[in-house]
């Protein structure tokens, strides 16, 4: 029986997952990616807490890869303001690329380090 895109990118999600955690000091960018709309946010897995997340929809940037990239640059400037540098990416299945790799240069751009 074949599986469906969704079972597939589950089982990817699951195999990525199983290799990285978030800490305080090096939390995880959880990334979900709709049809209309990106959303990140940083995680610290040790504690179970969400530091804090943004989206398209709540910045009203747009909702195409350009948009991407800009949440990806004021995502990093916010985690400056939080005081953190260096985080692991969590791409939960999706592909590294179109909206996920212009929202990880976008990041990069902004001075975070993965």
């Amino acid at each position: 029986m074949r599986r469906t895109k969704q079972e597939l990118r589950n089982r990817r999600r699951i195999r990525v997952r199983a290799r990285i955690s978030g800490t305080p000091e090096k939390p995880r960018i959880s990334v979900f990616r709709s049809l209309t709309n990106f959303e990140a946010q940083f995680i610290d897995d040790v504690n179970g807490k969400t530091i804090f997340g943004m989206s398209t929809r709540k910045e009203k940037i747009g909702k195409t890869v350009e948009a991407a990239k800009k949440l990806g640059i004021e995502f990093a400037k916010k985690a400056k303001e939080a005081k953190i540098s260096a985080c692991v990416f969590d791409r939960k299945g999706y592909t590294f690329h179109g909206r996920v790799k212009a929202f990880a240069e976008g990041a990069r751009e902004g001075g975070l380090q993965f």
